[in-house]
């Protein structure tokens, strides 16, 4: 897009017209005005939706809003939608019908001399100028007024005592005369150096000017690697960790209540949302996947022979004989006549059904006395039999292959029955309400035993030098391995989001940072000149005679 303005315009945009070159063009305001912006006042720059490119933020002059209009103080400035000057579209340009290009912020142009989206990646957010950058480059304006004030005042200076001198006074006029002329000599090399640094001077194409500019991917490279090698080094992340002593300060702050107390909080909330965010069906099949492949891999046999073996030799089997004994006795009284009832049902056809009601009969008294012998004598022969039958199979289970393989397949068996993939995947939803419920009560017992171990915790950190020392080991470590593992990533981040910046825009808000400061060295530099020349020229005068 081109930009134009009404008093001409330097390779940056400044307008020289009626000014003394470039630096008076900015203070007063006799051409375009202070970088570029009187093109903007006077409405030149086109903005017809026809001339830009569809999706994108239009290209900006120096001094300009993001859709091309002047800056206000206080005033956000909107670009294809996005809204400069604070809101949280501002860095990305994430507003409606911004493009690829909008995402450049405030600066509305795609990166100059390859930044990240040049290798590919996304775009890189940038710097905004703000109403705060407005009222420090106003500070700026007015220091730049003030060198070139002095710049005038030693000029005048000069015709006056060149005026004098040639007039025919002697002694003073020759001493002022140097001063102010050395003083203009200083002034004007001052001004072009400070000049440089931003565009270039009087808008000529002179070698080594607009160093920020034109070298802002150098310096970004530069900054990137002063950074890693100085700042991203192991030895020094090491040294500032260990110096900071984080394990005697973590555990003096974890000991306070209040503190365990806030930890406690925090993690019960992030607990809770994590909890919140797991979709139950996922973690169902995650929990469910897991124990089923957890159960098939391992063999229960030897397990399950190892744990009978112990039961039956601590007799804890004989409880559970002695349960049966009884209900079984119980169950015999109660049904007494279902069971005579199947004997006679089982006899032959050919028998009298006299003969079927005493055999009936009698096969239930035995039952029935058997049942209570085994029931009311701990040392019965049946009992013996139950406990060697489970010794034998206590070891089958550990030694018997046929046993073992036959234990195996009853597992499969079981663990593929839907019945049984239902339970498991339960397990989940029982788990996670209680853990829910645990973690929204204060008085809980999770969140209790976690506050005491955090308080505990932060008790033995205070005290223990040598746990102090583990951690700060760990911090160290993990510290060091992260940059030394991700250092080139780290500054290439540095080099590419400079390299994302707009040339124009970022010369202009490092200039509204620290121009005022470098007004100063123009002022010195006149002050420091004119006294060099005066001493210059009265230690020639004195040699001279």
């Amino acid at each position: 897009m081109e930009r134009t303005g009404s008093g001409g315009q330097g390779e940056d945009g400044h307008a020289a017209g009626g000014g003394a070159g470039d630096e008076t063009g900015d203070e007063a305001g006799n051409g375009a005005g202070n970088e570029g912006e009187g093109a903007v006042r006077n409405g030149e720059r086109s903005q017809e939706p026809s001339e830009r490119t569809p999706g994108r933020a239009p290209e900006l002059g120096p001094g300009t809003g993001s859709a091309g209009a002047p800056e206000r103080a206080g005033e956000p400035v909107r670009a294809g939608g996005s809204v400069r000057g604070g809101g949280p579209d501002a860095a990305m340009g994430s507003g409606p019908g911004s493009g690829p290009a909008a995402g450049f912020g405030a600066f509305g142009r795609r990166p100059e001399g390859g930044g990240a989206s040049a290798r590919g990646a996304g775009p890189l957010a940038s710097f905004a100028y703000t109403a705060a950058d407005e009222e420090k480059q106003r500070g700026v304006r007015r220091m730049k007024l003030t060198a070139t004030g002095l710049l005038l005042f030693v000029a005048v200076v000069y015709v006056l005592a060149t005026w004098a001198k040639s007039s025919g006074v002697g002694g003073w006029p020759g001493y002022v005369a140097a001063a102010a002329e050395a003083g203009m000599v200083g002034a004007l090399a001052d001004w072009f150096a400070v000049t440089a640094l931003f565009r270039r001077p009087l808008g000529l194409p002179i070698p080594h000017t607009a160093i920020i500019p034109t070298k802002k991917d150098q310096l970004g490279q530069s900054l990137g690697s002063f950074v890693g090698e100085n700042f991203l080094s192991g030895e020094v992340i090491r040294d500032r960790i260990h110096a900071l002593g984080v394990g005697r300060r973590l555990g003096v702050w974890l000991a306070e209540p209040a503190h365990a107390d806030r930890v406690t909080a925090e993690l019960a909330a992030a607990l809770r949302g994590a909890l919140t965010v797991l979709r139950d069906s996922d973690v169902q099949a995650v929990v469910g996947e897991a124990i089923t492949r957890r159960a098939n891999a391992m063999e229960v046999g030897p397990g399950l022979g190892t744990m009978l073996e112990k039961v039956v030799t601590d007799g804890g089997h004989r409880k559970v004989v002695d349960l049966v004994c009884a209900r079984a006795h119980d169950w015999l009284v109660e049904h007494g006549d279902s069971v005579m009832n199947a004997v006679q049902g089982g006899a032959p056809g050919w028998t009298p059904r006299f003969v079927d009601k005493r055999v009936g009969e009698r096969v239930y008294k035995e039952l029935l006395r058997f049942v209570t012998e085994m029931r009311d004598m701990p040392e019965h022969p049946a009992r013996g039999s139950i406990d060697t039958f489970l010794t034998d199979f206590a070891a089958d289970l550990q030694n018997d292959a046929d046993t073992r393989a036959r234990v195996e397949r009853l597992k499969s068996e079981i663990l593929g029955r839907g019945e049984v993939q239902d339970v498991i995947a339960s397990v989940w939803s029982s788990v996670r309400t209680m853990i829910l419920s645990a973690a929204e009560d204060e008085r809980s017992e999770l969140r209790l035993r976690a506050r005491a171990s955090l308080m505990s915790l932060g008790a033995r950190l205070a005290g223990d030098e040598r746990l102090q020392g583990k951690l700060d080991g760990w911090l160290e470590d993990a510290a060091v391995y992260v940059v030394t593992t991700y250092r080139a990533e780290i500054v290439s981040l540095i080099s590419d989001t400079v390299a994302s910046w707009d040339a124009d825009q970022t010369s202009k808000k490092i200039e509204a940072h620290i121009g005022r400061d470098l007004q100063f060295i123009r002022i010195n530099g006149t002050v420091v000149g004119a006294l060099a020349g005066l001493a210059i020229y009265t230690v020639s005068h004195a040699l001279g005679g």
